[in-house]
């Protein structure tokens, strides 16, 4: 793929498809959630030829990804970006799966036993963002298959599933 954008527009809206695809596997084979604009990312730079993405491209392929609802930018000068490999909705059907794989239903767990318990492991939910699980269990919550309760720090963050 091109280092640059491309200046013929068929050609530049294919390199950009092709980018958006290969972040979000990339993001997703790597557990990656947060891409910084400025900051060192394996994927916009290879050292060993000594090329690296224009700070232009990359804007452009996170811009293209936040245009999708498959990434948001994280704050107002456009300088890290959330990205969702799989899409808040997409999160909250896969806990949904996963409480029930591990019959879990009608049961209560910390949120952080969701992101690194021993049920987690191996699994997507293994390191999911923060941000992201809570965004995923609120969504359960308004459909009523879960329960929030808080704790008196986020460490200890209970969540009832109602299944």
């Amino acid at each position: 793929m091109f280092s640059r954008l491309q200046p013929i527009r068929e050609t530049r809206e294919k390199q950009i498809q092709l980018w958006k695809e290969l972040i979000l596997e990339y993001c997703r084979s790597q557990k990656i959630f947060i891409v910084g604009l400025d900051e060192e990312f394996s994927l916009f730079s290879n050292q060993s030829i000594e090329r690296s993405l224009s700070h232009e491209s990359r804007e452009v392929f996170l811009s293209a990804l936040v245009s999708e609802g498959r990434a948001e930018w994280m704050d107002k000068s456009h300088k890290k970006c959330l990205i969702l490999w799989l899409k808040v909705q997409d999160w909250a059907d896969y806990i949904i799966n996963f409480v029930r794989e591990n019959g879990l239903e009608d049961s209560v767990m910390t949120v952080e036993d969701i992101r690194s318990g021993i049920e987690s492991r191996g699994t997507e939910l293994a390191g999911i963002d923060r941000g992201v699980l809570i965004r995923a269990l609120k969504l359960l919550e308004q459909k009523g298959k879960a329960a929030i309760f808080k704790g008196s720090s986020t460490d200890d963050e209970g969540v009832k599933f109602n299944i």
